[in-house]
């Protein structure tokens, strides 16, 4: 190898070791503040901790009502997820195997600009909508919104994967007497594992970690999600972060354990979406 070369080499493993660095050092201060006493953090923020302090963490998961934020935020993702696959998929089938109709391109469109619309655009509005029927307050409620926000998205997904798939196995199922719905979930559902596994992710992560949503309408304890019981360590004139940093590091796992089991499936999801679309 040249002498061009090694420099090249030795450049890119320099950059790689810094960039690891810049990723990895937030988690370890979050770790380190985590274990420290107030005094010691304030001394220092990266230095270690000479007392392990892991009544942070139980003094933490008390004030935070953790069990029941954990409870809240895992009915608030499974049931948003669940209704976002079924709802996407199925009006993404609809779309795709009538573009040839105007109707259906008209939707497509819609869809397609829905998902360059923040939710601060359509805050007050919703939230005055909820208030009315009786819904502010309530796991169901913003289950109904964050399905509606992330559903166009999923569509969008899902449109440019089953054009891929042959009109010629639907063809064959009508055939053997299989109508409109059993042929989309036995024949075209199935073979839609690739980009389900890789939307299941990422709206997973996405969801779990939804603040705006929640913040505008989950304000009783009862029905608060992880991220919003974050903020129960800062107060007006003081802030416990070491309670705070313990409380974050224990949200994190339950997401972190799903992100390491599905990460194949978002990279190979994403990668054959950008092949087929």
């Amino acid at each position: 190898m040249t002498a061009r070369g090694n420099v090249g080499k030795w450049f890119m493993v320099a950059a790689m070791w810094l960039l690891a660095i810049v990723f990895i050092a937030p988690f370890y201060i979050a770790i380190v503040t985590s274990l420290k006493s107030p005094a010691e953090s304030a001394l220092s923020g990266i230095s270690l901790p000479q007392v392990l302090h892991f009544e942070n963490y139980v003094e933490a998961l008390k004030m935070s009502s953790f069990f029941l934020a954990l409870k809240n935020s895992l009915i608030f993702t499974i049931v948003s997820v669940i209704l976002i696959v079924f709802c996407s998929s199925s009006a993404a089938y609809i779309i795709a195997r009538n573009l040839n109709k105007r109707y259906y391109r008209f939707w497509e469109k819609i869809f397609l600009a829905a998902i360059m619309l923040p939710f601060e655009v359509i805050m007050i509005p919703t939230y005055k909508f909820l208030y009315e029927v009786d819904l502010i307050n309530t796991l169901a409620g913003a289950i109904m919104v964050k399905v509606g926000l992330s559903i166009p998205f999923a569509i969008f997904m899902y449109i440019g994967f089953i054009k891929s798939i042959p009109r010629e196995l639907e063809e064959s199922a009508k055939i053997d007497g299989a109508g409109p719905i059993r042929t989309f979930w036995q024949i075209v559902f199935p073979l839609l594992q690739t980009i389900t596994s890789s939307l299941i992710a990422l709206q997973m992560m996405w969801t779990w970690n939804d603040f705006n949503v929640s913040l505008i309408l989950l304000q009783k304890d009862a029905v608060k999600t992880i991220p919003l019981q974050q903020f129960i360590f800062f107060g007006q004139y003081t802030s416990n972060f070491n309670l705070a940093f313990a409380s974050a590091i224990v949200s994190m796992i339950p997401i972190y354990l799903f992100f390491g089991i599905a990460q194949k499936y978002i990279v190979s999801g994403l990668t054959a979406g950008a092949v087929k679309g």
